[in-house]
């Protein structure tokens, strides 16, 4: 089906006029980096969808619990940081207070973190008023070898510490995580199959303390293939994709054209939950001449929204989860579900060529979940590759000293290079142990990039081309 058929399969029943012929005009008037920061935020107007198996109304705004604000630990030791829980407080009863009430995080996020922090910020709360999505993330007790008995005892001990954390009795929305990883469908059956885990969760399901069972994609299709296939057996309530703008028709990586994951889910009539609306972020902010671009078609709405809105159109999406980790950010998202104002035939037209642009650009596929972390050396790789997309999405990067905005490029890089990272942390610390490779979801070859990147600096510091 392509995006044409697909969009009057919503019954949008709209006809299509053209696009519009912004070329590289710039948006007059308008700052690239404007939200709607000044208009009200609805406390009543959340768009919901309805979870067919258990009828959970479902905020369509979900609240990604990876990104949870931090602070320098008390005890003064460099690097150390805390999870600002009276940060999360606030954020938490602000999102409850405006109609969010899914809340997503898994035993790994916040380096471990999260799960304590979000129980403590939602306890305060009626128990009733929010939904708890959170997974099985025993791929690192696989990763290591554990398998039969020894892998189910941790696994379930994982499990029992994910209530005792969350300071509940059940969970609303339980994932087998990161499916697709390692050798694919091998490693999936060690994890959940060969040692009578997955059957461990069924029954657990069964008795009221799983209220809904899915799993969360990344990596080989064939296991996520494998796990659909099963769906008249199992009954999946809900399952985890990563769908954007980019990714619908040009995913990278391991990852798999969202288009094909959602249809596939569409089909059996699975909800789907959406990860990475934004790419890793960088949709929140693209090059200045896509800004303009996107500013000049709606100038009061933020780069952001246009994502979440393209998320937002798709019926079978239960919710799309952000990671929010400043006020800012919240609002902006509520505002755009509150209510959804879905696209038109015409809009998703100009996002595919947003997409055909963006994907021209040499970013770094980093969505920053910080499953590489820590470095044993010490590197901040998620920041790292955070500074040099925002550069290159700035138009902040020139690789000769003969190009006309070089002097701008090489001050604005190297600066805030140094602002973002601490000099101890930066890639030219990687020895490429790549201990780190194997974690990452979106299958980056980290020291790679990092050694790139660390030429790149040094070709500005020295005031040479990059050969």
């Amino acid at each position: 089906m392509d995006r044409r058929d697909f969009i009057k399969k919503l019954g949008l029943g709209l006809s299509v006029a053209g696009l519009t012929a912004t070329g590289c005009k710039k948006a007059t008037g308008i700052s690239v980096s404007e939200t709607s920061s000044d208009k009200d935020v609805p406390t009543d107007k959340m768009t919901y969808r309805i979870t067919p198996t258990t009828g959970d109304k479902v905020s369509l705004l979900g609240y990604g619990c990876m990104r949870w604000p931090m602070k320098p630990d008390p005890s003064g030791e460099e690097g150390k940081e805390i999870i600002d829980q009276e940060a999360v407080n606030k954020l938490v009863d602000y999102a409850l207070a405006h109609g969010v009430n899914y809340f997503d995080t898994a035993p790994p996020y916040v380096r471990g973190l999260s799960e304590e922090s979000t129980g403590i910020a939602l306890s305060r709360h009626p128990r009733e008023s929010y939904f708890l999505a959170t997974k099985m993330s025993n791929m690192g007790f696989a990763g290591n070898g554990m398998k039969g008995k020894e892998l189910f005892d941790a696994s379930v001990d994982m499990y029992h510490n994910s209530l005792k954390k969350l300071q509940t009795d059940y969970i609303d929305y339980y994932l087998l995580h990161s499916i697709g990883g390692g050798d694919g469908i091998p490693f999936l059956k060690q994890r959940f199959f060969d040692n009578g885990l997955l059957d461990f969760l069924l029954k657990e399901r069964e008795a009221g303390r799983i209220r809904n069972l899915g799993f969360s994609y990344h990596g080989d299709i064939a296991a996520y293939d494998y796990l659909l296939s099963l769906h008249d057996e199992i009954k999946w309530d809900f399952v985890q994709i990563q769908l954007n703008y980019v990714d619908y028709h040009h995913a990278g990586g391991r990852n798999f054209d969202a288009q094909y994951l959602y249809e596939e889910l569409a089909k059996r009539d699975i909800p789907a939950v959406i990860m990475e609306p934004l790419l890793g972020g960088r949709l929140a902010s693209l090059t200045d001449h896509l800004n303009a671009r996107l500013k000049e078609r709606n100038p009061e709405e933020s780069i952001a929204s246009w994502a979440f809105r393209f998320c937002g159109t798709f019926p079978k999406v239960l919710t799309v989860l952000s990671g929010m980790t400043y006020m800012e950010h919240l609002e902006d998202n509520i505002r755009t579900y509150a209510p959804l104002q879905e696209l038109n035939e015409e809009e998703m037209e100009m996002l595919e060529e947003t997409a055909q642009i963006f994907i021209s650009y040499p970013t770094v596929p980093c969505n920053t979940c910080d499953y590489c972390m820590p470095c044993p050396y010490g590197i901040n790789i998620p920041a790292i590759f955070s500074h040099y997309n925002k550069c290159i999405n700035e138009g902040n990067v020139a690789t000769s000293t003969r190009h006309p905005n070089y002097a701008k490029a090489r001050k604005a890089f190297l600066l805030g290079y140094d602002r973002s990272v601490p000099k101890l942390r930066q890639a030219n610390h990687c020895i490429g142990c790549n201990q780190c490779k194997p974690h990452c979801p979106q299958s980056i070859d980290i020291p790679k990039q990092l050694h790139r990147i660390d030429r790149y600096v040094e070709s500005l510091k020295q005031e040479k081309d990059l050969s």
